[in-house]
């Protein structure tokens, strides 16, 4: 079966515009993706496995893994490292 006419224009129209969302979704997640690889590379602590750890995590998984990374690890990095002082309140 075989589309003619003006509805085969409008779908056209569509699919080129379904295509194009996923090539710009593509390379933002692939970007982001990118970003978040090297920065895990360039400043996650080297002591203990906790790079090797979110590099595998990122790179096995993906965009997901660099989302998992972005929101979990990443502010808790930026924060830097908690102590605790012998009679302050806990945190």
């Amino acid at each position: 079966m075989e589309v003619a006419g003006p509805a085969a224009g409008g779908f056209m129209i569509l699919w080129f515009m379904i295509m194009a969302a996923s090539v710009i979704f593509s390379l933002a997640a692939l970007a982001f993706w990118i970003w978040m690889l090297v920065d895990c590379l360039q400043n996650e602590a080297s002591e203990g496995n906790d790079k090797i750890i979110w590099v595998l995590v990122i790179v096995l998984t993906n965009w997901i893994g660099a989302l998992i990374y972005y929101f979990v690890r990443r502010p808790q990095r930026r924060q830097g490292p908690r102590h605790y002082h012998p009679g302050s309140p806990p945190l």
